[in-house]
């Protein structure tokens, strides 16, 4: 999105600039080790926080704000419980039905069993979708012309299935080469590109088109 300024590198920068950062961190871990959710439905989590949290609480203020949606919906708090312990630390926890926890598997990769679609050097267009829910497929390449430079080893989670409960359903997945030109205008710089990793269904193929490289090299 454009009107945020330019990015602030601070030099030095430590892993966590407070001491509650990094607990946030281990909570969200644990949670998610626990099987509390996913990964891809976390990251959901943090795009359905409401514009104005979502702007004001900064990086692991989203983190916690989406654990403590997600421990909501999975009916681990009750309602109102951390308002509660806000006013008042010593409140006593509310007790909720127990209920089994799967435990997570660790990771996204996934052996690849059928042959990728695409090959390195091969001209693809992403797809030209807004779906409602969870995507790792970003707005601003919508749409747009690349060129594959990359076949990823392994097949990965599909995160657009994974982050509402519909299965794994593992893809290939492709770094592909965009100039900068393509995705930002005229005014981008001519000599740049980004590489942004994709899933094979995100991808269509550009007709008349052939690959010019390997299957897993790079040009």
């Amino acid at each position: 999105m454009d009107g945020f300024g330019p990015v602030e590198r601070e030099l030095d920068e430590p892993v966590f600039h407070a001491r509650w950062e990094g607990r946030i961190f281990g909570l969200a871990n644990l949670a998610l080790a626990l099987g509390v959710a996913n990964i891809d439905a976390f990251r959901h989590a943090i795009e359905r926080l409401p514009p104005r949290t979502y702007l004001s609480v900064a990086y692991y203020g989203r983190w916690l704000r989406a654990l403590e949606l997600l421990l909501g919906e999975g009916s681990f708090l009750a309602s109102g419980e951390v308002e509660a312990r806000l006013r008042d630390p010593r409140a006593p926890a509310v007790a909720l039905a127990s209920r089994p926890v799967p435990p997570a598997e660790l990771g996204a990769k996934r052996p690849r069993r059928l042959a990728p679609r695409f090959a390195v050097g091969q001209p693809v267009r992403t797809a030209n979708r807004h779906p409602r829910g969870h995507t790792r497929l970003p707005r601003y390449a919508r749409g747009r012309r690349g060129t594959i430079a990359r076949v990823q080893p392994e097949a990965w989670v599909l995160p657009d299935t994974h982050a509402h409960g519909r299965g794994e359903h593992p893809e290939a997945v492709y770094a592909v080469r965009f100039s900068a030109r393509e995705l930002w205008g005229a005014d981008a710089d001519s000599a740049a590109c980004v590489h942004l990793d994709c899933f094979e269904s995100y991808l269509e193929p550009i007709e008349g088109s052939r690959a010019t490289g390997g299957v897993d090299g790079a040009r």
